[in-house]
């Protein structure tokens, strides 16, 4: 089945804001600032950056598995936009207003009949 426009819009996204996120943290490493870059890095820690770090490799791991079709990355990345809204909540209204807003029409278009119909599609293996 050919996959649905509104599907590869939305993996592409993913993929990309994961991967600006970390090129967002890892760019000044490499540039005239990369001694106080590590300095913070070191302040903040494994225990701060780790999560951070994970949601944005699993926003780039959906966002693959979803141009591949598989329905647990569909999941994975409404879970992963309930998330960044739970933490919006507690940050300020207009970024909990902002993920809202995003997540809907994230929502409708990964969940239409269309979609449906790409996800359920049996996958050939390619072993």
């Amino acid at each position: 089945m050919v996959r649905p426009r509104s599907i590869t819009i939305i993996a592409w996204f993913f993929v990309a804001a994961g991967a600006l996120a970390l090129l967002n943290d890892l760019w000044p490493l490499v540039t005239s600032g990369a001694a106080a870059q590590l300095a913070k890095l070191k302040s903040d820690g494994l225990a701060d950056l780790g999560p951070a770090w994970a949601t944005r490799l699993l926003a780039i791991v959906g966002g693959i598995w979803l141009l591949r079709g598989r329905n647990w990355a569909r999941w994975l990345l409404v879970l992963w936009m309930l998330f960044h809204i739970g933490m919006s909540a507690f940050d300020s209204w207009e970024k909990l207003v902002f993920h809202c807003v995003l997540f809907l029409p994230i929502f409708y278009f990964l969940f239409r009949s269309t979609a449906d119909h790409y996800f359920r599609a049996p996958r050939t293996s390619t072993a």
